[in-house]
């Protein structure tokens, strides 16, 4: 789960994380009152929403200019004239694809005096399993960009989880950064206030993109991006109130909702598979053949004919789909539950585009007969080769 930028400050400010003081507003009419609040004489107005690349976005509608998405005021005139452009207004980004986000939310921060910019991050190491600290000199910038071009500027350090953040940490890190002094002092306090703030909560993904150096000498948490492991929530329900489902792909806010794990993609044909080592196969072989997936859907090992019928339904939502591949191994999940399931939906909203479905495993025969004999236009298929041919043809020759 991600959050915006000024939750996730408050989240690492109740660490002791250094930030700078800030207002969050949703209507156009608060921003006088916040930038009152903060006094000045310098303010930034960043839009609030579930993608990087602010600052380098430009709004679809012409009257918020080409400032972009994060602005400098000068003014509480400027502060208001900002809000009133950005607020309700288009924005897109690199991160945001063509379509952009709405901006619904604003966050009215303090200015800061900067004199360099560095980049922090912190992430699990699926290689070590411990929690990795991703530092580099060039904050502010694309750190894909860097680490294609300089990856030298890079330094990763895993953290072991029985000594959790160590003196010699802190200072791997901070002469990675090219700090020292009081600075470097600043850093080793920071970095363990992060660490602790990560396991804490059970973060995924901390990255803070630009960690600044301001002209007095302080370290400050200028941004903060912030995701959060699902699976954790539960133990977090202050941090689950947090979400914004505005920002969410509704397709998959109502697969959460069903227990199933789905992601939209901007293929064509719709994937419905127990398993997700499974559907990643799937989703390969459909691009072997020449399309794309339109989504990763994994109804699970134990679903029922209800859950088999709202994943079908939400594939069906999808107006990019123009084809479904139904692929089911069954060992826990039976074959003729899934069967069921597609047929009810089927039934329930209809058949616009091809279905190929294929079924193996425990109770196949039974779920391949509920097929037959449900008379709807169903595509069988022997194997994953087959169905991923007969679905990409079936696409290809419906236009």
């Amino acid at each position: 789960m991600n959050i915006h930028e000024y939750q996730a400050k408050a989240v690492l400010k109740e660490f002791g994380a250094p930030v700078s003081r800030g207002v969050a507003i949703l209507h156009a009419n608060e921003a006088e009152a916040a930038a009152k609040e903060l006094g000045g004489p310098l303010w930034v107005v960043k839009s609030q929403i579930h993608a990087g690349g602010r600052g380098k976005g430009k709004f679809k509608e012409s009257a918020a200019g080409e400032k972009g998405g994060v602005r400098l005021s000068r003014s509480i005139d400027e502060v208001k004239a900002n809000a009133r452009e950005m607020l309700g207004n288009t924005l897109v980004t690199i991160q945001t694809g063509p379509a952009g986000k709405q901006v619904n939310r604003l966050y009215i921060e303090e200015g800061s005096d900067i004199d360099r910019e560095l980049y922090l991050s912190m992430l699990v190491n699926r290689e070590t399993s411990r929690v990795a600290f991703v530092v580099s000199t060039e904050g502010g910038m694309d750190i894909e960009k860097v680490a294609h071009e300089t990856p030298e500027k890079i330094i990763t350090l895993s953290i072991d989880p029985a000594t959790g953040v160590m003196g010699h940490h802190a200072l791997t890190i901070s002469k990675a950064l090219g700090l020292s002094g009081d600075l470097a002092k600043q850093a080793g306090k920071l970095i363990g206030q992060l660490y602790m703030a990560f396991v804490a909560k059970d973060m995924a993904m901390l990255e803070i993109n630009p960690l600044i150096v301001t002209k007095q000498g302080q370290l400050k948490c200028l941004d903060a991006k912030v995701s959060f492991d699902d699976n954790a929530l539960f133990r977090h329900p202050e941090i689950a109130a947090l979400r914004d489902e505005t920002e969410e792909d509704a397709k998959e806010i109502e697969a959460s909702k069903h227990d199933l794990n789905y992601v939209t993609l901007d293929g064509s044909i719709g994937c419905m598979v127990n398993g997700a080592g499974l559907a990643m196969a799937t989703m390969d072989i459909i691009k072997l053949y020449g399309e794309s997936p339109a989504n990763f859907l994994d109804v699970g090992g134990s679903a029922t004919k209800e859950k088999v019928t709202a994943a079908f339904k939400i594939i069906t939502a999808d107006p990019n789909v123009k084809g479904i591949l139904v692929n089911i191994f069954g060992g826990i999940m039976k074959c003729d539950i899934i069967a069921e399931g597609v047929i009810a939906a089927v039934r329930d909203v209809g058949l616009e585009v091809p279905l190929v479905v294929r079924l193996e495993g425990t109770n196949v025969d039974l779920g391949k007969k509920i097929i037959s004999e449900s008379k709807l236009n169903v595509i069988p298929a022997d194997d994953l080769d087959d169905a991923a041919q007969k679905i990409v043809k079936a696409v290809k020759a419906a236009g």
